[in-house]
């Protein structure tokens, strides 16, 4: 008999070597949350500066309340698809309510951001097509193109012409061609050039989506994303996102004012055969929406944060992933065991940040990977800055 599991055996040594020198690193547990920025793991308290919540949203009291009332009046699950029994109102005023925000005709809402992509890549791409993909991209984006089963052509990091060249080796193949970017990579924190892709798609004629799952709500005078911020919202033809960073929720979503978008539902294996939110994520979903437009002042406060945390890991001589401020900042390890170390040696100091190594980054790279809140006070920067000097520099 082969045992299937055998196959894993060297990720289980890996993860043992991992255990042997500290605390597991990727399961840390948050026993008690005292507000987006701190958390009780046993009985140490930790500043969070690895948790995505951009918005420093997820203890809102609008939101708690629209969460508590919506338990109470639809109960705790749709239990089905949107396509069989799942589809309440308010799955549909999120949808509104979302292509309001993004100046869209159409919104779609997935259970998860990881099932947006499936969904959308999928939907959207099939075995004629060709989807022309930045290297850096998320998993998630690999697997809806893997299921899409379209033809999968990667392109240079973030390179424009590296892209030309892939499509001019490729001219006169049938089939559409899709070229996905990310607003904000998730693991070093820089952008995507959009303007040097959009300036392309007349002379390759081809469509264009941007994944702003860590961009949506962060870029942008509105807030909405890669496009709002470079001025070019019109030169993106599909835009995904999920709830789970700015929005403190759990969701995804994916926009477009192309005519025959809503087609996508009948498409989309991975929307039609998995249960909807739940009423309680939905509404929290709106609630959060109304908090980012009417509160800009908490995207100020995230970029104020980010460029304080940014310079003050700079001026410790520290290599960060990108030379521009994000609110991801990634913090560059020479190898896996020193990411270990000094991972263990921030916890204990009483800072959480999240541990990066491969496969799960670009280039092999590892990382101290931060995540900057507007929930963070000037303090809590200082003290993060204060802990890499001692643990790290």
């Amino acid at each position: 008999m082969v045992d299937l599991l055998e196959k894993h055996k060297g990720m289980a040594d890996r993860f043992q070597r991992m255990l042997d020198m500290g605390i597991n690193g990727l399961g840390v547990t948050n026993d008690q949350m005292l507000s987006p920025t701190r958390a009780m793991v046993g009985n140490r308290e930790i500043i969070l500066a690895g948790t995505n919540n951009y918005m420093g949203i997820t203890f809102e009291p609008s939101v708690i309340a629209a969460g508590q009332k919506a338990l109470a009046e639809f109960g705790s699950g749709t239990t089905g698809s949107r396509i069989a029994n799942g589809s309440f109102a308010m799955h549909k005023e999120l949808e509104r309510s979302l292509a309001e925000f993004l100046r869209l005709k159409h919104c779609i809402v997935f259970t998860t951001g990881y099932q947006a992509n499936l969904g959308m890549l999928s939907g959207l791409a099939g075995p004629k097509d060709t989807i022309y993909l930045d290297a850096d991209s998320h998993s998630s984006i690999y697997d809806g193109c893997t299921l899409s089963g379209a033809k999968l052509v990667r392109f240079r990091h973030n390179d424009a012409a590296d892209l030309d060249k892939r499509m001019a080796r490729s001219e006169g193949e049938e089939g559409g061609k899709l070229v996905v970017l990310e607003g904000i990579y998730s693991m070093l924190g820089d952008r995507a050039p959009l303007a040097d892709f959009v300036a392309l798609k007349q002379k390759h004629d081809f469509q264009l989506l941007v994944d702003d799952a860590h961009s949506f709500g962060v870029l942008g005078p509105n807030g909405r994303g890669l496009g709002d911020e470079a001025g070019l919202e019109d030169g993106v033809d599909f835009v995904i996102g999920t709830f789970s960073k700015s929005v403190g929720a759990i969701g995804g979503f994916g926009a477009s004012n192309h005519p025959l978008f809503e087609t996508l539902r009948y498409a989309m294996r991975p929307y039609m055969f998995t249960a909807s939110s739940s009423p309680a994520s939905v509404a929290t979903s709106i609630a959060a929406l109304k908090v980012l437009k009417e509160q800009p002042e908490r995207r100020a406060k995230l970029w104020a944060n980010s460029e304080r945390l940014f310079n003050g890991l700079r001026a410790l001589g520290l290599q960060t992933g990108t030379d521009v401020v994000s609110p991801v900042i990634a913090v560059k390890m020479p190898d896996e065991l020193t990411t270990i170390t000094k991972w263990n040696a921030l916890f204990q100091a009483g800072v959480y940040v999240n541990m990066a190594v491969p496969p799960g980054t670009p280039n092999r790279l590892c990382l101290l990977r931060c995540s900057v809140s507007a929930a963070h006070t000037e303090a809590e920067i200082d003290r993060i800055i204060a802990i890499f000097k001692e643990a790290v520099a």
